[in-house]
């Protein structure tokens, strides 16, 4: 375990702003540079948390001047990621980075592969796994409370107005936000994804170059069936950033809007077989004491380095929700079913 963890924040954009205030509240922990392709925007940064630091515009200047750091923070744009993480890997640093991995499914592999030749660790961001309402979800599913998962469906809808490079890109919603619902849909079924089929467009009313609206269908190992319906440019009735999910079991099915914690209906097997069945309602229990958000991936990350232990969100995990998200685009792309194990 190390003393104290120095670090390097890589991208002083308005995201960077919870990663920085979440290590200067934690102990062993200190930010030794940043770094930022505008160096007005590292300094502005380092000003605004009054932090005394030296900045670069440049990874490997800092990490070559810094030789007691030992972690480094990606937190730039996407197409920035491999790049910023290989540096960072192949100078013998570990590293947390923003989501996701990478802009291609070649780079996301690549990146793996280096981090397995370094012997460092690269975990991703994925937030959306800690809160106190998923965790009680996939409580409700891992109790075996609905009994067999058969099939998982999650809306997402909403119309945020950006600006800037997701305005530009070609797939903003499957390869910037998707991947938040890909990967809840991993880790509250304990499955990972067979196959997808992919419809994308982008909706006249849309303010997004690149597609904004798409309807996935994804086969998983464990015979349920996901179903995906999502959209940035929906104005109006917005479901929450966590998506509204239900999941149908054997014996009954569960509910969570993302916002509040979820619920669940089974048959009531004391009841007599009735045309349609009768059904009990329970409510889940709240079993998540820990930070929600980037703090509680952060929490994990930070823990799992000290453990010498792979994150929960490890680059060797995550690519599998990364696999999901370019199977998607390329099914889209094509028209055709995509089998995972392709990509």
């Amino acid at each position: 375990m190390f003393l104290k963890h120095q670090i390097i924040v890589v991208g002083c954009g308005s995201m960077s702003n919870t990663w920085i205030d979440y290590v200067l509240q934690r102990e062993h922990a200190e930010i030794a540079a940043f770094v930022d392709v505008h160096l007005e925007t590292a300094r502005a940064m380092a000003a605004s948390k009054e932090l005394n630091v030296p900045v670069y515009s440049d990874l490997g200047e800092a990490l070559a001047t810094h030789q007691d750091v030992n972690l480094v923070f990606d937190i730039t744009i996407p197409a920035a990621h491999k790049h910023i993480v290989s540096t960072a890997l192949q100078a013998n640093r570990h590293v947390f980075g923003e989501k996701p991995m990478a802009e291609s499914m070649k780079d996301a592999r690549d990146l793996v592969n280096i981090t397995r030749g370094t012997g460092f660790t690269y975990s991703v961001m994925q937030n959306r796994r800690y809160n106190k309402q998923i965790r009680a979800f996939r409580s409700i599913l891992a109790d075996n409370e609905i009994g067999h998962i058969t099939s998982i469906h999650a809306d997402f809808f909403l119309g945020p107005h950006f600006g800037g490079f997701r305005e530009a890109m070609d797939s903003p919603l499957i390869l910037d936000m998707a991947i938040h619902t890909f990967d809840q849909a991993r880790y509250l079924t304990n499955a990972d994804p067979v196959s997808v089929y992919c419809h994308e467009y982008n909706p006249s009313s849309s303010w997004y170059k690149g597609n904004a609206s798409a309807t996935c269908i994804f086969e998983m190992k464990n015979g349920a069936v996901f179903t995906y319906q999502g959209s940035w440019c929906a104005e109006g009735l917005n479901t929450s950033w966590e998506a509204d999910w239900r999941i149908i079991g054997s014996k009954g099915t569960a509910k969570w809007d993302g916002i509040h914690l979820p619920y669940y209906e089974v048959v009531d097997e004391s009841k007599p077989t009735e045309f349609i069945r009768s059904v009990i309602r329970k409510e889940a229990k709240d079993i998540y004491s820990g930070y929600e958000g980037h703090w509680g991936c952060l929490d994990e990350m930070f823990l799992a380095l000290e453990k010498n232990r792979k994150a929960e969100t490890d680059c060797e995990d995550n690519i599998k929700s990364m696999a999901m998200v370019f199977a998607a685009i390329e099914s889209a792309r094509s028209g055709k079913k995509i089998l995972i194990d392709e990509i």
